[in-house]
């Protein structure tokens, strides 16, 4: 299985930056996985929150194909354990899904075709992250959950 993670979005910060290619290199050494930024919407100042994330919206479902199971990080997603989100990244891998992904929107969320395109929503928190910030949390959470499948010293429960 590959796992691919949609961002909306350049990072402009350098230090979020390094620490998600820091946890994408070590979740690399379990899984093939990818980061796929989508970029900027131009001229955004002008759109309505609606109409950005209907660009946002088109952009994302272009990077998609029909057998991937997608994920979106969304703030009405459920919430797991790391131990939980690590079983379902096992379930995922037991069902013979080709590619995974998880999408990180942009600032103010999906449009409701990657709603209804999505197979399912996790939240990380019930608090609120900069869409940048969620990167490195998620590739963290993700490489967490490698090392909780395979045993290796990294988590403590």
């Amino acid at each position: 299985m590959n796992i691919e993670l949609i961002v909306v979005g350049k990072t402009d910060s350098a230090e979020v930056t390094k620490l998600v290619e820091m946890y994408s290199g070590r979740i690399n050494f379990f899984v093939k996985f990818a980061i796929n930024i989508v970029p900027d919407i131009k001229n955004s100042k002008n759109l309505s929150q609606n109409q950005q994330k209907q660009l946002e919206g088109e952009a994302i479902l272009k990077r998609l194909s029909t057998g991937d199971r997608v994920v979106l990080l969304d703030e009405k997603g459920k919430e797991y354990t790391s131990v939980e989100f690590a079983a379902q990244i096992e379930r995922i891998m037991s069902s013979g899904v080709k590619k995974l992904c998880f999408v990180i929107g942009g600032p103010y969320g999906f449009s409701e075709e990657v709603y209804a395109r999505a197979d399912a929503k996790i939240s990380l928190s019930r608090m609120t992250f900069s869409h940048q910030i969620v990167r490195a949390i998620f590739t963290e959470q993700l490489y967490r959950a490698y090392t909780i499948l395979n045993n290796t010293p990294y988590h403590h429960s």
